[in-house]
């Protein structure tokens, strides 16, 4: 039979299958990567359980929530479990604590359909805590070092070519500025805390003791990094990536105008560009305020008219002049005092390539 197992490290290492036996409304809040959904109870017959429960003891709940999931409904949830555990021989089960409802699953599994399947002890709970537990324990006894740059140099570029990066942006699905916005969405706030975890406990599995992650504000659009690690943030040492005005130009037409343009077609269809151009002025009129009005009614028109371009003949010049207008007017100005402010943290300054052969040999002297 089956061993149920308290090996968190094991299951997050090595992509174990799970299936969260929780209600809907819970798995929405916040899960682990890869897991399934495959509920003992709706969001409703979880609720109308709950409500016997605190008027009437768990005993009634009991009685109840099996009226709720019997005949038809039992069989065909029965099924779905089975057809997992079939499809996944080396996954587990879970619920929120490992109690009750991942204890039915598993009763009604093997006696309605045969199958010994394992639970995760603790569930749910205890798997979040080991997550949390580890990026702690990593910003205690790793080293980090912060990759900061004018907008557009390409530090997630570079980032992804470094064995011990830490994409920050990447787990929670966003550019990290105003214009960040993917056509995907973005990860619960657990969900990003949970990827970015299982992503630290690998790389320390393979032995890597010091990260590279990119200087970032508290907030990567909706998710909120951990405090520990945005506490950290503001000592580790830093450096500094660069690139002419042009270079940066191009990188941002790329990423903001060409690919984002193409990721909201292929998620879309026929109402992709319509909503890659409301999009794209929405983020320039979330920086009205701090633009100024005129700045603003200029990068707006400047904007405008390249979507109108884009919209007729596909093509994409046009962009290059509100995207030259923000860097030089907007978020230069900006970058500009946030390096003199962290000028005593800064160890190394040059263009990608450069940078990255320091970051390579930092981590191969262990400095």
């Amino acid at each position: 039979m089956p061993i149920d197992t308290t090996d968190y490290r094991d299951i997050f290492l090595n992509d174990r299958p799970m299936m969260d036996a929780r209600a809907p409304v819970e798995f929405t809040k916040g899960s682990f990567p890869g897991v399934i959904n495959l509920p003992l109870m709706t969001d409703d017959e979880r609720q109308r359980v709950g409500t016997c429960y605190k008027e009437h003891g768990q005993q009634a709940a009991i009685v109840l929530g099996h009226q709720l999931v019997n005949g038809a409904i039992k069989a065909e949830r029965i099924q779905t479990w089975a057809d997992f555990a079939r499809a996944n021989p080396d996954g587990y089960l879970y619920c929120f604590r490992g109690g009750l409802r991942s204890q039915i699953v598993q009763q009604w599994l093997k006696d309605e359909a045969g199958i010994d399947y394992p639970r995760v002890g603790g569930g749910y709970k205890a798997m979040r805590t080991f997550l949390l537990e580890t990026v702690d324990q990593a910003i205690a006894q790793c080293n980090f070092i912060l990759l900061g740059g004018m907008t557009g140099t390409g530090k997630t570029e570079l980032l992804t070519q470094l064995s011990n990066g830490l994409d920050l942006e990447g787990h929670a699905n966003h550019r990290g500025s105003s214009f960040g916005k993917r056509a995907t969405g973005q990860p619960s706030n657990i969900d990003f805390e949970n990827r970015l975890a299982v992503d630290v406990l690998k790389k320390r599995a393979r032995g890597i003791e010091q990260f590279v992650l990119e200087d970032e504000s508290r907030m990567v659009g909706s998710c909120a990094l951990p405090l520990p690690l945005y506490q950290g943030m503001q000592r580790f040492p830093m450096v500094w990536l660069e690139d002419s005005l042009q270079g940066r130009v191009e990188r941002i037409l790329r990423d903001y105008v060409i690919d984002l343009c193409a990721e909201f077609i292929a998620v879309h269809g026929e109402q992709g560009f319509a909503l890659f151009s409301e999009r794209l002025l929405a983020s320039l009129n979330n920086i009205h305020k701090r633009l100024g009005g005129e700045r603003h009614q200029r990068m707006l028109a400047l904007m405008e008219a390249a979507l109108a371009q884009q919209a007729s003949s596909g093509a994409v010049d046009q962009h290059r002049a509100w995207i030259e207008g923000l860097l030089s007017e907007y978020y230069d100005p900006m970058y500009a005092f946030q390096r003199e402010s962290k000028g005593d943290r800064i160890e190394f300054v040059g263009e990608q390539a450069a940078v990255l052969e320091y970051l390579r040999e930092r981590v191969r002297f262990g400095d």
